[in-house]
C-alpha cells in the first residue's frame, strides 16, 4: 500500500506542476519558451532558499521530471562542483550535472525536427 501512495504523491506533484505550466499558457500571453525559462529559473531559486530539496525527499520524479526538476539539478551540481573545485565550479558544475539531459533534449529535439513541421501561436 505504501508504495501505491507513493505513485499517487508523485503523479499529483508533476500533475500540479504540470497544470500550472499549461494555465500560464492558457490564460496568459506568456510564450512556452518564457514559462519554460521561468520553471527552471524557479527550480534554482527553490534550491538555492532550500525549498526544493525537501519537495524531491516527497515527490521524488514528480519534482525532478518537470523543469523545476532540471533547475534543481543544475543548482545541486553547482554547489556539488564549488565544494570540490571552488569557485570555477560554479561555472562548470551545471552542466556537469545536467549533461546528460541537455544532450537528450538535443538529440531528441533534432529528431522531432526532422519528422514534424512546427505550426506557429495563433
Amino acid at each position: 500500500m505504501d508504495k501505491v501512495l507513493d505513485y499517487i504523491i508523485v503523479f499529483a506533484s508533476g500533475g500540479i506542476l504540470s497544470l500550472i505550466a499549461q494555465v500560464l499558457i492558457d490564460k496568459t500571453k506568456l510564450t512556452p519558451a518564457r514559462i519554460l525559462v521561468t520553471y527552471v529559473t524557479a527550480g534554482v531559486i527553490l534550491t538555492a532558499v532550500g525549498l526544493y530539496g525537501p519537495f524531491v525527499d516527497l515527490a521524488g520524479a514528480g519534482a525532478k521530471t518537470p523543469l523545476t526538476g532540471f533547475g534543481y539539478n543544475i543548482a545541486e551540481g553547482v554547489k556539488r562542483a564549488v565544494d570540490e573545485r571552488g569557485i570555477i565550479g560554479a561555472l562548470t558544475g551545471g552542466f556537469t550535472a545536467a549533461s546528460a539531459g541537455i544532450a537528450a533534449a538535443l538529440i531528441f529535439g533534432y529528431a522531432a525536427a526532422l519528422v514534424f513541421s512546427s505550426k506557429g501561436k495563433k
